[in-house]
């Protein structure tokens, strides 16, 4: 049989976990802003790390320089994942309290 304590324990891990899935889920409608070339690209990303828009100024668009429009869309695309993901991390880690979490990317909370 098992205790009190045991049962409260399992009842919050399987609150937790609940909240987590809701989160995860919730991270796909929440998106960051990134840009690169003083805003000549910009791009969004959602807390599932999928870029959803890309939107290049004209300005930006040289046919005689390609690899610099080249740079500044990785470049936007790479900031956006990287504050796409400290926003999941952010909602995720309401969650956890920071706790270590088998399975879960490290580095994440």
């Amino acid at each position: 049989m098992m205790n009190m304590n045991m049962q409260k324990m399992m009842k919050q891990v399987q609150k937790m976990q609940a909240d987590m899935a809701r989160i995860q889920e919730e991270l796909g409608n929440k998106t960051v802003e990134a840009t690169a070339g003083g805003g000549v690209v910009r791009v969004v990303v959602n807390g599932h790390l999928q870029v959803n828009e890309i939107h290049i100024d004209p300005s930006a668009v040289d046919p005689d320089d390609v690899e610099m429009l080249e740079d500044l869309v990785l470049a936007a695309v790479n900031e956006g994942i990287r504050l796409a993901q400290e926003m999941s991390a952010e909602e995720m880690g309401k969650v956890t309290g920071g706790m270590n979490i088998p399975g879960l990317p490290k580095g994440m909370f």
